[in-house]
């Protein structure tokens, strides 16, 4: 309470400042990370538009990530309050708090942090949701000026469970662009700051936090997997361990070579880009992978549990295009028996159906709406 009292009384007085009209504020994930849409759309304005614009990022370890072309400040810090209160445009990709106020002057994007999903969210999901996340989202609601869709589906959940009823950008997901122009150059690198051999082959587990932090659905049979990879996608695999970052520093595998834990990386989208195959549950990421036609493939051993504990979904998860397993020996099947073609087929099928918006220009669709709200 005393923290909050502060702050707004800090906010006042940096409110009566001018508003700054080429300067930018990003924050991901209450400044956690230099990483999702807010960072595409920053790179794509760094390159595009460095002479003519100021962007500030707010991060919570400022010495960890160098935003291009970027002055960074500590969240929460003096600096970042004044840069909240004096930006011309504010991009973000989570609910800002309560503090936050936005002025007469000012444009607030909210980028959201998912092209589409599986698990229910905010309005729908209302019931396993605090009264103090609820009253915090309506209040982020009230003050967005655009919300960026990645698909019809999409636009359907924001336009009626969102709590908003202002713009809704028809753009695709800027964090998606890098997937589906996905430079080898970019690739490559990342291997290389991963000392990852160019000629490996990258499957990536990256299953959702469990409210319980219950490390038992994970337990992943990685030898029978690999088998089962080699046996039918050919090569050497090397697994990529993402958890969510409360649970950085546990221990999964224990005795087995080729496998990274990578829960620390930043930036999510660069591991999609470098990875062959994606295990996961119950993650957005599945519908961000698959734009580059990849395979996907669920491994979920707790769907009613979760279901009832945690989240109800917005599709029937035995009717998505990437097949289902419950256990590790369904899952080397699923792999082993992998019909390509009309996996391929499955995928379009569903992004016609759920209308996709993505093309590979989100990034630049949205820096040009943000040069064209400060140029006025």
């Amino acid at each position: 309470m005393l923290r909050s009292f502060i702050t707004n009384i800090i906010l006042f007085f940096f409110r009566l400042l001018p508003i700054k009209r080429n300067q930018i504020l990003f924050i991901s994930y209450y400044g956690a990370q230099y990483g999702c849409n807010p960072k595409y759309i920053s790179e794509y304005l760094a390159h595009k538009h460095k002479d003519s614009i100021k962007i500030i990022w707010a991060l919570t370890n400022p010495k960890r990530e160098k935003p291009i072309n970027a002055t960074v400040v500590k969240y929460g810090s003096l600096q970042y309050l004044k840069a909240l209160s004096t930006s011309r445009i504010i991009c973000t990709n989570y609910r800002m708090t309560m503090d936050f106020k936005k002025r007469n002057g000012q444009t607030y994007i909210q980028t959201w942090h998912s092209s589409l999903r599986l698990k229910k969210i905010e309005c729908d999901a209302a019931d396993k949701l605090s009264e103090g996340y609820i009253r915090m989202a309506k209040h982020d609601s009230a003050q967005t000026d655009y919300v960026i869709a990645g698909c019809k589906s999409s636009r359907s959940t924001f336009e009626n469970s969102f709590w908003y009823s202002g713009h809704i950008l028809d753009y695709g997901t800027p964090r998606n662009d890098l997937l589906i122009q996905h430079p080898n150059e970019i690739k490559n690198s990342i291997k290389d700051r991963l000392n990852i051999p160019l000629e490996k082959k990258i499957v990536l587990y990256a299953p959702t936090f469990r409210r319980d932090k219950s490390l038992k659905p994970y337990q992943l049979d990685f030898k029978s997997i690999c088998k089962s990879l080699r046996d039918n996608f050919g090569g050497e695999w090397i697994l990529l361990l993402r958890l969510h970052p409360h649970l950085i520093n546990t221990r999964l595998f224990s005795g087995t070579d080729n496998i990274m834990d990578v829960t620390d990386f930043n930036d999510i989208q660069e591991l999609l880009l470098i990875s062959d195959i994606l295990i996961t549950d119950y993650s957005s990421l599945m519908f961000d992978f698959a734009i580059s036609y990849k395979p996907v493939f669920l491994f979920a051993t707790d769907i009613n549990e979760y279901i009832k504990k945690d989240r109800s979904f917005y599709f029937d998860i035995t009717n998505l295009p990437f097949p289902l397993a419950k256990d590790n020996m369904e899952l080397s099947e699923n792999i082993f028996s992998f019909d390509n073609d009309k996996y391929i087929a499955d995928i379009k099928y569903f992004y016609n159906k759920v209308g996709s918006y993505e093309n590979g220009t989100a990034s630049e669709k949205v820096s040009d709406l943000i040069i064209n709200l400060i140029q006025q």
